[in-house]
């Protein structure tokens, strides 16, 4: 997995950053706020997510932590694509987002693209238990470096042929064990146990 990239910004495009990485440009989609905090041949450092297709290998860049976390999360529900939390983490804050799912605020997460009402319902209610809103905008609940775990190990799993729930299901109890600190660690442990499973 390809957690960060740092380097000169090469270009900056509508809806994506070309970064040079020794010596490579790579495309990074990103939000509209992230990339107007970049300029043409400064240097930046984005977190990243990466998404993996039959077609295609897609970067995804976030300014912080917490909102590649929200977005390897939104990923987890079955039917999602990058788009989708792409979209509405470009539309609200990351804070706001994670409220309204908390919350499950359907008038919020209704304002974001390509999210209805039963899509907005099917969210709040497979992330509810899992990201919760404190008072006065702060979030707690799935630690911000968890949930970006368990969306790229998911996402793995799910590439080598494991069924998405069943991928859920194991990495979340390899988490609740709270014995792994990082994303190859928790693959590892997820796949030890599903190959019992076999």
């Amino acid at each position: 997995m390809i957690s960060s990239v740092r380097g000169e910004v090469l270009s900056v495009g509508l809806d994506h950053v070309v970064v040079e990485v020794g010596g490579v440009g790579l495309a990074v989609q990103a939000t509209p706020a992230t990339l107007a905090t970049l300029r043409r041949g400064e240097q930046t450092m984005l977190h990243t997510a990466l998404i993996v297709r039959e077609d295609s290998l897609t970067l995804f860049g976030f300014a912080d932590a917490d909102a590649r976390g929200l977005f390897g999360l939104l990923l987890t529900v079955s039917g999602i694509g990058p788009r989708l939390p792409l979209a509405g983490l470009a539309l609200l804050a990351h804070e706001q987002l994670r409220t309204a799912l908390a919350e499950g605020n359907i008038t919020v997460l209704t304002q974001v693209p390509g999210i209805g009402r039963k899509g907005a319902e099917r969210l709040t209610l497979e992330l509810r238990d899992k990201v919760t809103a404190a008072p006065g905008g702060d979030t707690a609940g799935l630690p911000v470096a968890g949930s970006a775990i368990r969306g790229e190990v998911v996402e793995a799993l799910a590439g080598l042929g494991f069924p998405q729930k069943q991928a859920e299901q194991v990495v979340d109890n390899v988490l609740a064990g709270g014995e792994a600190a990082d994303t190859s660690t928790v693959l590892r442990t997820a796949l030890t146990t599903l190959g019992k499973k076999r």
